[in-house]
């Protein structure tokens, strides 16, 4: 099976104007590609190979040059990107060319670096309006940047992060409690204060100069404050549309666990990536997944494609390039399904770009290493079925929306643990099994129930 990779063209005036943001932004070690027969460019360098025991400072040296490949790679070549399409897809519209989406403002590629952590990223993307825990979080999170200084700055910096982020929520904490859900108020209550104490621990560690412990205790304050927001959901927010409401819908969030058996690399026998999907904003495609997932249509698939670009599964054996969906013997598809800021509900069947809205920020955009989003035909929006795909990059570059990936596929959740690894997987690896632990519930309309 071959990839099919589809090239954007644009205006000699557009590659202009590309080039001069490229030659201002290209990493100072640009990495070289050249096109290979069944991927969009493969890399000149050997493959890198990690183990459970790698440290995690090798673990982010080596995401990084994957990283810098696919940014200078997108760079170099004017922001024309091979898009993720259906594995197996027919050589005629292998050779089709897009029209190409004009070219985002230059304000827009220059205005910040954008959020790349996953669990921020879903933190963000919760429908909740409340200052006062954003105020907690803000710090916590700054917590990683702080740690980039060199010596006894870094902790210096930390220190105030926690000193800041403690006495936002001394001064919030009532308007926090204010904001919960009735029905979850003792959880957050009971994470509130885990929330106060784990700050205290956090200060005594700053203290005693134990930079190593900074960020095991980070992870788990930001841990404490992911929950207390999710504890100020109150139900689902919205309605589906009419005729998507009958399909099976995440209305909330669910964690996965993905085993992959990694053939052929001596030093990773096998690897568990956790998966959140976030059914608040993609609640059609988070929900047609997990379905899926409860119906084992992904245990024993193979890898089908990992070009340093994309990893990408779903294409199930035989001629049907998505599920089949037993009660009606047709593939199942599913739309497009594109959640903005500002909107109370998600867009459905139509990109951004088709929209007019050539500025607007997706809730889940394509930021973070391990970002899963569903593959599907290039010129049909509502041709998802069963092809998800996780992005091996992270837009460093490129801020949200000023590439041609968000507001153009269905981002429906991240990877939160052990997503370093998806680089090592190749074609042919072996998901053993994909698993829901937790959030099930959250599933309506389950067809995988009526099934069996």
């Amino acid at each position: 099976m071959a990839a099919l990779i589809s090239c954007h063209h644009y205006s000699s005036l557009q590659l202009a104007t590309a080039h001069k943001i490229i030659d201002r932004k290209i990493p100072s070690k640009s990495i070289g590609f050249v096109p290979s027969v069944n991927s969009a460019f493969s890399r000149q360098f050997k493959p890198l190979c990690s183990s459970q025991n790698t440290p995690p400072s090798q673990q982010r040296n080596r995401r990084s040059s994957i990283k810098e490949c696919a940014i200078s790679l997108a760079l170099a070549v004017g922001l024309i990107t091979g898009v993720p399409a259906l594995e197996g897809a027919g050589e005629a519209k292998a050779n089709a060319v897009a029209i190409a989406p004009a070219l985002p403002d230059v304000s827009v590629l220059i205005s910040g670096p954008p959020i790349k952590d996953p669990g921020a990223l879903l933190r963000n993307a919760l429908p909740i309006d409340n200052k006062a825990i954003r105020e907690v979080q803000k710090p916590l999170e700054d917590i990683t940047e702080s740690l980039k200084v060199s010596g006894q700055k870094a902790l210096d910096s930390v220190e105030r992060n926690v000193r800041q982020a403690s006495r936002a929520l001394k001064q919030g904490r009532t308007l926090i409690v204010g904001g919960l859900a009735k029905s979850k108020i003792d959880d957050g209550i009971e994470l509130l204060n885990k929330l106060e104490a784990g700050l205290d621990e956090l200060q005594k560690i700053v203290e005693d100069k134990n930079r190593d412990a900074v960020a095991p205790k980070q992870k788990e304050l930001l841990n404490y404050v992911g929950g207390v927001e999710e504890d100020m959901v109150d139900g689902f927010p919205y309605e589906v549309p009419e005729e998507y409401k009958n399909m099976p819908l995440l209305k909330g969030r669910a964690t996965v666990d993905m085993k992959v058996k990694v053939k052929d690399n001596p030093n990773l026998n096998e690897c568990v990536f956790r998966i959140v999907l976030d059914g608040y904003n993609a609640p059609v495609t988070a929900g047609n997944f997990v379905d899926l997932v409860e119906r084992h249509f992904y245990d024993g698939m193979e890898i089908q494609r990992a070009d340093g670009f994309v990893v990408q599964t779903g294409d199930p054996e035989g001629p049907a390039e998505g599920f089949i969906d037993p009660s009606t013997e047709k593939t199942r598809t599913i739309p497009l399904e594109i959640m903005v800021n500002g909107e109370k509900a998600p867009f459905y069947g139509e990109t951004l770009e088709e929209l007019g809205l050539y500025k607007a920020q997706t809730k889940l955009p394509f930021n973070a290493f391990g970002t899963m989003a569903m593959a599907r035909e290039e010129f049909e929006n509502n041709s998802a079925s069963s092809q998800v795909f996780w992005l091996l990059k992270e837009s460093e570059l490129t801020p949200s929306n000023a590439n041609i990936l968000d507001g153009r596929y269905s981002v429906f959740g991240y990877v939160t643990e052990n997503e370093d690894f998806l680089a090592d997987l190749k074609v042919g690896d072996v998901i053993e099994s994909v698993q829901v632990v937790a959030g099930l519930d959250n599933l309506a309309n389950p067809s995988y129930k009526i099934a069996g």
